[in-house]
């Protein structure tokens, strides 16, 4: 290879990178920014790291549980933009929770994102245990 051939090879790739990454489906990003903790399955790990599978969409049902699962720290303090994240929530639902969506709720947006995001949790524990016992004492809807 020659010596101008190799100096263009680092130039594509550094032009390539983020268009590869902007281009990153939720999945991806799911694989990336999540799964680490709470599995490939969204099982999580019992007694340390909550479960998606059958419960995230129960917390769109309950006042707070919306804007609760764009602030966790791990949702709000990521890398990801507001469109991605928006993206990723809309993806996990449909994925571990479809279920328990209730009928009518809008997908996340954007600008949704960013209006909540922000601040993070500071006591996730306490917010997510009173969010739980709001979704348990709701009225069924079988």
């Amino acid at each position: 290879m020659t010596r101008a051939a190799l100096g263009v090879v680092p130039l594509a790739c550094a032009l390539l990178l983020p268009a590869a990454a902007a281009g990153a489906d939720s999945r991806a990003d799911y694989m990336l920014h999540c799964q680490g903790c709470h599995g490939p399955a969204g099982a999580g790990m019992a007694g340390a790291v909550p479960s998606f599978r059958g419960q995230l969409g129960l917390f769109l049902g309950v006042e707070g549980g919306r804007e609760y699962l764009v602030r966790v720290p791990g949702t709000s303090q990521s890398e990801l933009s507001d469109a991605r994240i928006a993206a990723l929530l809309n993806w996990m639902l449909g994925e571990f929770s479809p279920a328990e969506v209730p009928a009518g709720a809008a997908p996340y947006t954007e600008e949704e994102v960013a209006r909540v995001r922000r601040p993070p949790l500071v006591d996730v524990v306490e917010v997510r245990r009173r969010l739980v016992e709001a979704i348990a004492s709701a009225p069924r809807k079988d």
